[in-house]
């Protein structure tokens, strides 16, 4: 029996970093996504820092504006506020 053991970043990445590369590879601004998803981009603005959450609605949001699905946005909010919180 192989035991695997499961490694964390130390390293909190908030999940809007990897939107803006989602962003920057479609060529995509931060002003047509907020008109996609009819949000403001003050919001979207939090949410790339990581000082706005990416909630599972806005993850349904997300999936429909970019096409990444919504899972992989809530998974990468769960690892990011996961790793905050093992942070001393």
């Amino acid at each position: 029996m192989t035991h695997r053991k499961e490694s964390h970043s130390d390293l909190p990445i908030p999940p809007g970093e990897y939107l803006e590369e989602v962003l920057c590879e479609s060529g995509m601004t931060q002003d047509e996504l907020s008109r996609r998803m009819n949000c403001r981009v003050s919001i979207l603005n939090a949410i790339f820092t990581g000082a706005e959450a990416i909630t599972p609605n806005m993850a349904r949001r997300l999936e429909k504006a970019i096409g990444v699905p919504a899972h992989i946005w809530t998974g990468l909010e769960t690892e990011y506020q996961s790793t905050l919180n093992r942070l001393p």
